[in-house]
Order: C-alpha cells, then sequence, then structure tokens
C-alpha cells in the first residue's frame, strides 16, 4: 500500500495531469494521492497559491477581487477544458472560490489560511473527477474527514495525535481517495495550514496514519543530487538516504524535501522515496532507517548562507561555574535562536542565521556581555556561510575529515570554525561565503570524482 503526493509541478496542466493519471495507473497499490494547487506552467506564470494571496490582500482590503477572482477561476477551467470534464465539477470549484469573499474578516484568524488551502482542495476535487472518468474509481476526501486535525495555529499547524487513529480507517476505502495537502482542521473545524513543504507533511502524516508500506513523493527532479546542480556540474543522484541523513541536507540548504515533512513518515517507520513526474521509471532517492547495503562514506554535500557568528573571549571562561547558560539566558531572553555553538578554554562563538540578529538586538547583546559577564573581547562576524558534508558510514571509514580539510586547503579556502556532532553523521564547516560554491565543489570532486562549473 502505498501513499503518492505530487507538487505543483507536476499537477499544473492537462499535460502534467495525464502523467499523474498514468503513473497512479501504473501500480494498484497507489491507493492515496495527496496534491498541491497547481504550480506554473511556465517560468512566466503564476503558481494559483500566489494567485489566492492576491485574492486574499485584495479582499481585506476593500478592493475590487472580480478580476483576481476570475483569473483563479480559469485557470482551473482551461484544465478541465482540456480534460473534457464537464460543468459539474467546474461549478462545484466556481462556487468555492468565490465563497472565499464571503467570509468574514473582523476576528477571523485563520482567513489567510483559508484562502490559500483553497489552491490544493479545489484541485483534488478536479483531479478526483479526472481519475474517476479515466479508469481510476477515485474519491475525493476533505482533510476533516480524513482525520487530519491539527492545532489551532495559523501558518503552523501541527497534527494532533488523536488523528492517527481516524486516519487508519482511510485503508477500508475501496476507491483511490485524493486528499488535498497542505492543511487540516482544528477541533473548532477552522482551516489551518502547515508550515513551509505543507503538502509534503499532508503526504507523511498520511503514510504513517495508514501504515503504508511507502510514500512516494514525485517532484520534478530526479531525486535528490549529491551537491546542488547550480554549483555542480551535473551532480549524481543518491539512490540512497537514511531519515537523519536527510535531515541534515535539508538543514544545510536542499530544498527538494522541507524537514518537518519527514516527521511523521520517520515516526511510523515509512520508508519515502522521492521521484520524477516527468521521468517516473527513474528510481529516485529512496529515504529508509537504516541503510541497506550502501557502505559510502558520504552522501551529500550540502551548503547554506547567511550565518553570522558571536565570538567571546574571556580568561578563565571554563573555570565559571554556568557561564555558557547564562550566554544562552541572553539569547533566549532576546528570543534568538542559536544553531552552532563551537568553544575553546577561554573561547566560545555562537552561531546564528543572519535574520535572527536585529540592530538593536545585536547591541544589546553586546552590552550585556560586557557588563553583565564581564567577557573581555565580543565582536561580531558576518558573512558567513555553513558547509555540510553528510554521511552515516562516516564514522566507520577513517580519514573523512582530513580528505575534506585537505580539498580545502587545496584550494586555499581557510575554516573559520569546524564541528561534528556525536552521531557523526555530518561534519560541518564554517568558511566565508564567498567561498561557498568553491567550497562545495572542491569536496564533491574529493568524494565524488572530477566536476566542472555549472
Amino acid at each position: 500500500m502505498k501513499v503518492i503526493k505530487f507538487g505543483g509541478s507536476s499537477l499544473a496542466s492537462a499535460k502534467q495531469l495525464t502523467k499523474v493519471l498514468n503513473i497512479v495507473k501504473s501500480d494498484s497499490n497507489r491507493r492515496f494521492v495527496v496534491v498541491s494547487a497547481p504550480g506554473k506552467r511556465d517560468a512566466n506564470d503564476t503558481k494559483v497559491t500566489d494567485a489566492l494571496i492576491k485574492y486574499y490582500n485584495a479582499y481585506t482590503s476593500g478592493q475590487d477581487v472580480t478580476e483576481v477572482q476570475n483569473w483563479i477561476i480559469e485557470r482551473y477551467q482551461s484544465i478541465v477544458n482540456e480534460l473534457n470534464l464537464g460543468s459539474t465539477i467546474m461549478k462545484k470549484i466556481s462556487d468555492a472560490i468565490k465563497h472565499l469573499a464571503s467570509e468574514p474578516i473582523e476576528g477571523n484568524d485563520f482567513l489567510y489560511d483559508t484562502f490559500l488551502a483553497a489552491g490544493e482542495d479545489n484541485n483534488a476535487k478536479l483531479i478526483a473527477e479526472y481519475f474517476s472518468k479515466n479508469g481510476v474509481p477515485a474519491r475525493y476526501i476533505h482533510p476533516k474527514q480524513a482525520g487530519i486535525i491539527v492545532t489551532s495555529e495559523p501558518g503552523n499547524a501541527r497534527i494532533l495525535p488523536s488523528s492517527y487513529d481516524k486516519l487508519e480507517n482511510l485503508r477500508d476505502y475501496q476507491e483511490v481517495l485524493v486528499i488535498p495537502g497542505f492543511f487540516g482542521t482544528t477541533v473548532d473545524n477552522q482551516i489551518c495550514t502547515f508550515s513551509r513543504g505543507g503538502s509534503d507533511i499532508t503526504g507523511s502524516i498520511v503514510a504513517a496514519g495508514v501504515k503504508a508500506d511507502l510514500y512516494e513523493n514525485f517532484t520534478d527532479v530526479d531525486g535528490i543530487f549529491a551537491a546542488h546542480p547550480g554549483v555542480v556540474h551535473k551532480p549524481h543522484s543518491i539512490p540512497e538516504l537514511t531519515y537523519k541523513e536527510m535531515r541534515e541536507l535539508a538543514y544545510a540548504g536542499f530544498s527538494v524535501l522541507h524537514d518537518e515533512a519527514l516527521i511523521p513518515a520517520y515516526r511510523g517507520k515509512i520508508p519515502l522515496v522521492i521521484k520524477n513526474t516527468n521521468n517516473p521509471s527513474h528510481p529516485g532517492t529512496k529515504i529508509v532507517l537504516t541503510h541497506e547495503g550502501m557502505e559510502v562514506p558520504v552522501v551529500g554535500i550540502a551548503g547554506d548562507d547567511n550565518f553570522v557568528s558571536i565570538n567571546i573571549s574571556k580568561y578563565l571562561m571554563n573555570r565559571e561555574v554556568g557561564f555558557g547558560r547564562k550566554v544562552l539566558q541572553i539569547l533566549e531572553e532576546l528570543n534568538i535562536r542559536w544553531e552552532h555553538m563551537p568553544t575553546g578554554i577561554d573561547d566560545m562563538s555562537i552561531v546564528l542565521r543572519e535574520r535572527e540578529l536585529t540592530p538593536i538586538k545585536e547591541q544589546e547583546i553586546i552590552t550585556q556581555l560586557t557588563r553583565k559577564l564581564e567577557v573581555d573581547e565580543v565582536n561580531i562576524q558576518r558573512g558567513l556561510s555553513i558547509i555540510m558534508i553528510v554521511g552515516e558510514n562516516m564514522k566507520s571509514h577513517i580519514g573523512v575529515t582530513a580528505s575534506a580539510t585537505k580539498a580545502l586547503s587545496d584550494q586555499h579556502i581557510n575554516l573559520a570554525m569546524i564541528s561534528q556532532g556525536s552521531s557523526e553523521v555530518s561534519v560541518m564547516f564554517v568558511i566565508e561565503t564567498a567561498k561557498e560554491k568553491e567550497a562545495v565543489r572542491a569536496l564533491y570532486k574529493a568524494f565524488f570524482g572530477l566536476t566542472k562549473k555549472s
């Protein structure tokens, strides 16, 4: 039994939906289909979700919504026409889009989520109709009916643990179930969306709930690459990753799958595979709990920028009980999240994302460190990137870090910091952002062979 999720680019047009139909038809085990809103048909097109944001802004500011409303309806109408689905399904979609402009504005904390969720919800209705008329008995299931009950946190919904019991009942349906991604309903029946990668999260939740044998996530790429194709020319796709490795790569900039989407499938011990709608015969990248035969030490290399480091020095720091706690308390009181904390005997560096450090907060940190903790020196280092080499098998291979540092040294790339956790799943290097791409290419060459600039 498989849960299958399609992203916006896979559902952007009638041509793409024909591919989706064939993929579902090709495997009778594909019983649950989670869908996104229609994405861009080309580089100059507009995503339906972006149009719904425009619609929301016009409605809440008292502007005329007719133009944007008609654009969204026409977008669905063009797909319906090309697929010859008739007027019944289109009337349902049109009425639903128009009904948004009658939702209460004042005191409605869930209005924005309700507008955004309409993209996925109406697309699911359309796709279920298309499947049913083309040899795949299908049923549209609203998240409320499915049992996807979530916390009342607009834009950041979390699944309630009690939902999984109801989700298991979906196994009893005989039809292919088409479920809109990206949102659930609260106990008070409000539409509430997940965070980034929302439809991926829905797919992961459904897979865990129905105890699927596999969760297939279809995108527009042949799985996950060992390095960013915009940096390394034609990097190879990774055949297999563990959940821990995927988490590390997603954190460091791999955007194929948002790391939060992995949690339900990981906890449910459901293997996941990322495949390409436009090339479905490609095996893609499988994400598993433990490797099933792979022995390479490094599976991928990722880089991410916009980091800063708060560098602190104080003589005899290590003898001062509670010093680290006091530093982190300063950050906590300013609502600042930190990412890494390499330390020395009398030195401590706190690496955080640049967006966390406003000018006011920066000055407050320096003031408190200087006056309250009486540090000898504190400075803020900007323009930093994090480079990570990732692989669970690194712990059983000697010399991985040595090979990495040599590769960087050969390219005259200076290391600001180096860090490795006790799990030894990854090694992190902090370098100047200006050298980030060069560093990724050097490391790719060291572990995977020759490459050239993209």
